[in-house]
């Protein structure tokens, strides 16, 4: 049976040829596999494009000959807090600007463009939470690192920023029109996984910036010409506006929940909780706690919980709430 390539996947395989980088080579991997005809006479090569795929992420990994260099991707960034949301932007959006205003990052805060030639990576607060945020390289019509995918694909959410005194349509074109040709917009309507069960697309709402220097109405005339839709929040990271409210409804659309532990006869840590995603378990909080040791959890309490009295036993499967209060007894 013939394969009757298309001419999609054959420009990907061009790509793939003319790569000079690892990063390069795997996203035009990943294009050619979304592209080929799913049919008899292409399982083969199916299977072949899969077989490459992940032995060049286990050599970007690491994981290729012994003895040789371990390559670190730049673009990763391990999470921390309760969740990572990277910033998606044109060069002069204001990314730089939120992290160094909200975090404690060190940012190099310019008015000239790629000013951020590699992800950063800053730790913000909510009340008693930690939220990660990550400014990524700016992207333009013309150009994206090859390797800045990963960092999105990495995320937990996505954050579009727009200077609100800036070509806001543009911006909005641009940044909308990267994210579609990943598929990282998550949208009920298209498939949001690879070829491979992996998730793509990711919950991403929009950052207006600069809204103590731009034209009355701009904000509502993009929410109008805009399609998708998403949630704005306004702020001005010079004079402050709008940047707790920011961090709240980001802590919100995370959906985790603040669980304090308690050791025996000692009062519980309220000011370090563990954060899980809404609907995790006592026994999901017990892996977080000490995984080899979650599987003698013995028995439970709880306190500050709904309609259960302070000091109750709970089962393993009772479903946490947010602030509640848990002992943890192991045998």
């Amino acid at each position: 049976m013939p394969a009757n390539l298309t001419q999609q996947y054959k420009k990907a395989e061009e790509r793939y040829k003319a790569a000079g980088t690892d990063d390069e080579k795997l996203l035009a991997l990943e294009e050619m596999l979304r592209e080929i005809p799913k049919h008899k006479g292409t399982e083969h090569m199916q299977a072949d494009l899969k077989k490459r795929i992940s032995k060049l992420k286990a050599a970007m990994e690491g994981g290729g000959k012994k003895g040789g260099a371990k390559q670190v991707d730049v673009f990763h960034v391990p999470k921390g807090g309760a969740g990572q949301i990277a910033l998606v932007g044109m060069p002069n959006s204001g990314k730089s600007t939120i992290l160094a205003t909200l975090t404690k990052a060190h940012v190099n805060v310019a008015d000239y463009p790629f000013a951020t030639d590699k992800p950063v990576p800053g730790m913000a607060a909510y009340e008693d939470v930690k939220i990660q945020l990550v400014d990524a390289p700016p992207i333009t019509a013309e150009f994206a690192p090859a390797g800045l995918v990963n960092t999105y694909r990495g995320a937990d959410m996505l954050a579009i920023v727009i200077d609100l005194a800036g070509e806001v349509l543009k911006q909005m074109d641009v940044c909308i029109g990267y994210l579609d040709s990943h598929r990282l917009i998550l949208d009920e309507s298209l498939d949001s996984e690879d070829e491979l069960g992996n998730r793509l697309a990711r919950k991403t709402f929009v950052i207006a910036t600069k809204a103590d220097i731009a034209p009355a109405g701009t904000l509502e005339t993009l929410k109008e010409l805009t399609e998708r839709p998403f949630e704005y929040i306004e702020i001005s990271s010079e004079t402050g506006d709008g940047t707790e409210t920011l961090m709240q409804r980001i802590f919100e659309m995370l959906d985790v929940v603040r669980v304090y532990a308690k050791k025996p006869h000692q009062p519980a840590d309220m000011t370090d909780p563990f954060t899980l995603k809404r609907g995790g378990t006592v026994h999901d909080l017990a892996v977080l706690v000490h995984r080899e040791l979650a599987e003698k959890l013995k028995s439970a309490r709880a306190w500050n919980s709904p309609n259960i009295h302070d000091g109750q036993n709970i089962p393993r499967e009772h479903i946490l709430s947010d602030k509640e209060v848990i002992e943890l007894h192991f045998s």
